[in-house]
């Protein structure tokens, strides 16, 4: 989804791109394959409504105006055990500020792959799939790129952004910095008996974070972490048994709940290049930086990197530079190191501090909570910094063209 942002803002900006996706878009919009849905901060949403795919994106957006973050340490999201730290951002405290906009949109993952697919359509924008980059050799004036098919291509710029284990990447001979953690990503969409209203819930339990992520339909998001060989166990158990777990962890304050759907499972882990770009080859999105889903920033982190790239790569070809020159690239590294460096040791350390029961470490984190949640100044800061409006922003996040 980043490779396919950058690819339209690339062409907004009079730059002629070439995508290769291993998977047919057909295949990407089935429901079955990516039960995903994802977090998407406005500033983000802001660069899809810049380059023309608000009318196929807004009919699926679900607004998030809240956000309500607890901690505690049973099942049962209403569970009166629940401990008296939590924290509360709304929207409306920063309408003002960002042009009424919410402090997110939740979109599922194939609706977001439906809009791209027809906006590279709509742009002329070539696509190669199903496609696979076998190789990348880096030549002095260009990069040639062997395909799986045999066919050879070359571009001054290759930019891998095929996921962790991406190819470009380890051509390029840029190393990773990651570990696994001891959770799974146990992830499903249910039907709400009562409605959410715009509000996004997560709770901090032991086993991990446990998300409900309002959707569109009175539907939400449910991001389950849990130790590996329970996750492993809720996968494997009978939809009247998965139900009953997730109706205990669930709670009953938003009423009867129905799961729609397949259950999925993502191991997690966190996986980070040692370096953004290589001479005539850039890293986006999962190829970039994997990152843990506590705070939903995964793809937003993508989608900014594909603002700033698009902007310099724009800029160096307006002044007549080589757009796969070092000098060019290390610009968009520079630009992204440290909010990319910052945001991924931030998730990390959240999953230390949250996904933990010692009991001075809750009460240090349930006193943090406490403390962001009453100061104003603070509590403004982090929305944000979740919408993505914090710091030297590309024009796409502003939403301004190219």
């Amino acid at each position: 989804m980043a490779g396919a942002t950058l690819a339209l803002a690339l062409k907004s900006g009079g730059i002629e791109p070439l995508l290769i996706d291993p998977m047919p878009f057909d295949t990407q919009l089935e429901p079955t394959f990516d039960g995903r849905s994802s977090a998407i901060a406005f500033s983000c949403f802001r660069q899809w409504r810049t380059l023309g795919l608000a009318p196929l994106l807004e009919p699926y957006a679900e607004r998030m105006n809240e956000i309500l973050v607890t901690d505690g340490r049973s099942p049962g999201a209403a569970s009166p055990a629940q401990t008296p730290f939590f924290l509360h951002f709304d929207a409306g405290e920063i309408a003002d500020r960002v042009e009424g906009e919410p402090l997110g949109y939740m979109l599922e993952n194939r609706r977001t792959r439906a809009a791209l697919a027809e906006g590279l359509t709509a742009a002329g924008i070539p696509v190669l799939a199903p496609e696979r980059v076998a190789s990348v050799s880096v030549k002095p004036a260009y990069a040639e790129v062997t395909l799986a098919s045999g066919r050879v291509l070359t571009a001054p710029l290759v930019v891998g952004a095929e996921g962790r284990g991406s190819t470009v990447r380890k051509a390029a001979g840029i190393d990773v910095t990651g570990w696994d953690y001891p959770q799974t990503g146990v992830v499903c969409t249910v039907k709400l008996q009562h409605g959410h209203g715009g509000v996004a819930h997560e709770y901090f339990l032991p086993g991990g974070p446990f998300a409900i992520l309002p959707l569109t339909e009175d539907r939400a998001s449910l991001v389950w972490t849990e130790k590996r060989s329970r996750a492993d166990a809720l996968k494997a158990a009978s939809p009247e048994a998965f139900n009953a777990h997730l109706v205990r962890r669930f709670g009953d304050f938003l009423g009867d709940i129905e799961v729609m759907g397949p259950v999925f499972t993502y191991p997690l882990s966190i996986a980070i290049a040692e370096k953004l770009c290589a001479p005539r080859i850039a890293l986006l999105g999962d190829a970039a930086h994997g990152v843990h889903p506590i705070a939903g920033q995964g793809l937003n982190l993508g989608l900014k990197g594909a603002a700033a790239l698009a902007q310099v790569i724009v800029e160096a070809s307006r002044l007549g530079e080589d757009i796969g020159a070092e000098a060019v690239l290390e610009r968009y590294a520079a630009w992204r190191r440290f909010d990319t460096n910052t945001l991924a040791a931030g998730m990390d350390a959240f999953v230390w501090l949250f996904s933990n029961d010692n009991p001075l470490i809750r009460l240090a984190r349930g006193i943090g909570m406490t403390a962001v949640n009453t100061i104003g100044p603070a509590r403004r800061f982090f929305m944000h910094e979740a919408g993505g409006a914090v710091g030297d922003l590309p024009r796409l996040l502003r939403g301004q063209a190219l």
